[in-house]
């Protein structure tokens, strides 16, 4: 095998490879730099000719890395010059009707200007690409990465020069039984570059990351520099604080500062303006400082008992697609907040960072989650590497957003040992991320019978909230009538939260109360089941499935579905379905009562 077979080979089993920064840089949106969104140049290559040559041995740089420079390769039919164009941030599937079921390879091109000065650090910098990127600057590979939900960087310092430059990224959306998520899904796999881009412009000692939480009247954190020991300044204006932070020989350092900000919380959403400072580099950003926690079967935030109003959502925008701006946050949190929702599960990925920075605007607590979902391999070590690695990216980018409360590791995974010992290990290193946050999973492995379901997962001893996912008049043998009477017990003395629950409906279509897919069936469906949830003792959230009708490849029913997942309060183009104001009142109902 040649010897850069070889190393290919070896990369499979790294999420991120090539010259990566440790860590992430923070507040990446923000910082210094050029924006590479826009018009990307495309080259469709399901044969992925433009890396592997016809006896499938990978070329050095890949062919289509040097097309942008009219490199005279063999490959004369492909040409980025005269190939059509893709939006960036977007997905392929939705931009081109020929796309719509396309999963494989897309390569992307794109040139940019660059006025290069000495003593500056360049890194391109990823939102997310799904599933894998190869990233190539001016026909070098400058790395590769694995995850489609999660931002990722490379240093192109070595790589970039003053005047034009050009970057070419090889996105790879195959499933695969090895990756996370496995093979089988029920959202649409949508390919791309599907987040922001840009060519972040550093000073070459600068502040790469920070995090600052509060406690006990103080609010303490750390900082993290490039590298060289120093002085980081962070300052809090609104709260009249200034501290200067020494950090070791090793770029990192911890403070702790007394303090009484006001703390953050749906009904007040505070953010106060953070200031810190490493030499020449600068960074603002807001932050929110509030504390949760469980006590007994309640979830405490700022030390108060609250009920978790919430609604799930995918990152689907409006009429179909991948959800990227601040537009599609607003919207789709805006709806929330409608709905009378103080919290959102963001299922079953990280989404993108415009949904938890606008969460804290608004004031709507979250639950982030992984793509650790029902059948990947358990196990497997590198498919635990995988998974580990999206939990570190998904922690490191939203540990400053007030608005997360909870972190989960898992949707709907099978109650087998393999299965337990990897979630417990990756719930462990969870805490050692973030230890100010609770931790989750959504379960559906409730042993069930004689009008008690009991939950009986053992992941259940290693999560501080429990959620549970339970289709009762959707799914299985009960009509809707008969979910009112079921019974719920937990011998965990933790809160639960009913993750999922509903069924549903094509907006629009009307008729009797027993027809399914009718507005009469699913509103039926709530109403049951909201009967069943009123009488769980333990209960201390709910998030209905779904807030907005999703795309899905396992829902083909012609004339209802059409590839939509019609389990939306409101149907893909924001039409309310009649469960939409159940679920409106029954909120309203319970923000009175609470106070």
């Amino acid at each position: 095998m040649r010897p850069f077979a070889i190393l290919a080979a070896m990369l499979l089993f790294l999420p991120v490879t090539g010259a990566a920064l440790e860590p992430l840089v923070q507040n990446a949106h923000a910082r210094d730099g050029i924006s590479l969104d826009g018009e990307w140049a495309r080259i469709v290559d399901p044969y992925e000719n433009g890396y592997y040559n016809h006896r499938m041995q990978p070329h050095d740089q890949g062919y289509f890395a040097n097309r942008a420079q009219g490199d005279p390769s063999e490959l004369i039919e492909y040409s980025f010059a005269q190939s059509p164009h893709l939006a960036v941030p977007g997905d392929w599937n939705s931009q081109e009707p020929e796309l719509f079921l396309y999963e494989g390879t897309v390569w992307y091109q794109r040139d940019f200007d660059l006025g290069r000065k000495p003593g500056r650090r360049y890194v391109v910098h990823f939102g997310a690409v799904n599933y894998t990127a190869i990233v190539y600057v001016n026909g070098t590979e400058v790395g590769r990465h694995e995850g489609g939900f999660t931002p990722f960087q490379f240093d192109i310092t070595d790589q970039v020069r003053d005047g034009s430059n050009f970057v070419v990224v090889k996105a790879d959306n195959r499933r695969e039984k090895d990756q996370v998520p496995t093979v089988n899904t029920d959202w649409w796999n949508y390919g791309g570059i599907t987040r922001r881009v840009r060519i972040l412009d550093l000073p070459s000692d600068h502040l790469a990351d920070y995090f600052l939480s509060y406690s006990d009247g103080a609010i303490s954190g750390w900082v993290q520099t490039s590298g060289r020991p120093g002085s980081v300044r962070v300052d809090i204006p609104g709260l009249q604080l200034s501290h200067a932070v020494q950090t070791g020989d090793d770029g990192f350092g911890r403070f702790v500062i007394e303090a009484s900000p006001r703390l953050w919380s749906p009904d007040s959403p505070d953010l106060y303006d953070v200031r810190l400072s490493f030499g020449d580099d600068r960074i603002h950003d807001r932050i929110g400082f509030r504390h949760v926690a469980v006590d007994g079967v309640d979830i405490k935030l700022n030390g108060r008992p609250v009920f978790l109003r919430g609604i799930c959502l995918h990152e689907e925008a409006p009429g179909g697609g991948r959800a990227w701006s601040e537009a599609h946050a607003r919207q789709l949190l805006g709806w929330a907040k409608e709905l009378g929702a103080n919290f959102v599960r963001l299922a079953h990925y990280p989404h993108n960072e415009n949904m938890t920075r606008i969460a804290d605007e608004l004031g709507l607590m979250v639950w982030s989650e992984i793509p650790v979902y029902w059948t990947i391999d358990f196990t497997s070590e590198a498919v635990f590497t995988r998974a580990r690695q999206q939990l570190r990216e998904m922690i490191a980018r939203d540990r400053n957003r007030a608005s997360v409360v909870l972190w989960s590791i898992a949707n709907e995974t099978p109650g087998t040992p393999a299965r337990t010992e990897f979630l417990t290990r990756l719930a462990d290193h969870a805490r050692e991320l973030d230890g100010s946050r609770l931790l989750t999973a959504a379960l559906d492995t409730q042993r069930r019978g004689d009008g008690e379901n009991v939950i009986d997962d053992p992941l259940a001893a290693a999560i501080d909230v429990i959620g549970i996912n339970n289709y009762c008049g959707w799914y299985g043998p009960l009509e809707p009538g008969a979910c009112a009477a079921i019974r719920w017990r937990s011998d965990y003395g933790k809160p639960v939260i009913m993750s999922e629950f509903g069924g549903g409906a094509l907006q629009g279509h009307h008729g009797p109360a027993d027809q399914r897919w009718t507005e009469e069936y699913q509103a039926d469906v709530y109403r049951y089941n909201l009967q069943m949830i009123d009488g769980i003792e333990f209960l201390r959230g709910m998030t209905p499935w779904i807030l907005m009708d999703f795309r899905s490849p396992r829902r083909p029913l012609p004339g209802i579905q059409d590839y939509w997942n019609r389990k939306g309060l409101l149907s893909e183009n924001g039409e309310k379905k009649a469960a939409w104001q159940l679920i409106r009142d029954y909120y309203a109902a319970k923000e009175e009562a609470a106070r």
